[in-house]
């Protein structure tokens, strides 16, 4: 007798948790070829806004973990993608992106006790002080994802987090399936709820929402191919002065250097007496 095979349902992923879109909305994800692939959840401005809050909830405890921490909990997602190669290969990716995707973890990892020395300094003042500049993340960040469905999306969601920052993610509106397997692995890692947050659906909707929010700190338009969109949601953005990453389009085969690291942290001069 055969069997029916059981078929994933593929959900959002909110604060830790995989609910399905308040609005029971979803749409259907096809292959390249046109094939059908699964039915995704297609989130709304509701679902945006209980990410965002999931987002600041975690904020506190993740940017107040060691630097230490964080990099072996980044280690700790690597290792669990190690253990996935086969379903990530089975919705679409090649062997080669999953390699990167899984070696840009452990760089960034490698990171994180480190990025504050690099970005930071003592600096020389006129008097009998000292001088300190210290970077700290700067809080909840939205990021739409590129339509890379693993390579991309560990791109830009790796530096975001490995400096402090929480997250909320809209995942390509093409290729959506990996960024709901990837969301599995960090909830089988040691990533507190809440730090990144995973919404499918269209772009169009959920982006300028989230760039308009005012708990949002930060805003990374990768994904955003579309200029007119791109422009409104900078200029929603301003309305409580969002740092906006707006880049080219990207080799994510490249080395990614740590401009993706520091543009979303703020920096802390302290002044100190000397001898106190």
């Amino acid at each position: 007798m055969s069997r029916l095979s059981v078929r994933k349902t593929y959900k959002l992923f909110i604060g830790g948790a995989f609910p399905r879109s308040e609005s029971g909305r979803s749409y259907a994800v096809t292959s390249p070829k046109g094939d059908f692939l699964a039915n995704a959840s297609q989130a709304s401005r509701k679902d945006a806004r209980d990410a965002v809050s999931a987002a600041r909830k975690a904020f506190p405890g993740w940017s107040g973990a060691t630097a230490y921490n964080r990099g072996q909990i980044l280690y700790r997602i690597a290792e669990m993608l190690e253990g996935r190669r086969a379903q990530f290969a089975d919705e679409g990716c090649k062997k080669p992106s999953i390699d990167a995707a899984i070696d840009r973890l452990v760089w960034y990892a490698g990171w994180s006790d480190k990025i504050a020395s690099v970005h930071g300094s003592s600096n020389p003042v006129a008097g009998p002080y000292f001088n300190l500049s210290s970077p700290e993340p700067s809080g909840v960040v939205a990021v739409v994802a590129p339509d890379d469905p693993l390579l991309g999306l560990v791109s830009v969601v790796a530096p975001v987090i490995v400096t402090g920052n929480t997250c909320v993610v809209v995942a390509s509106e093409r290729t959506p399936l990996p960024s709901i397997t990837l969301a599995e692995v960090l909830a089988t890692s040691d990533l507190p709820g809440g730090v990144v947050n995973i919404l499918t659906g269209r772009r169009a909707e959920l982006a300028p929402w989230l760039a308009a929010h005012m708990d949002v700190n930060g805003l990374d338009l990768t994904g955003v191919d579309d200029q007119d969109l791109a422009l409104r949601c900078e200029q929603d953005a301003a309305e409580n002065l969002k740092r906006v990453l707006r880049p080219a389009r990207e080799d994510w085969s490249a080395d990614p250097g740590i401009t993706r690291m520091t543009r979303f942290m703020e920096t802390k001069t302290v002044w100190h007496p000397v001898g106190i």
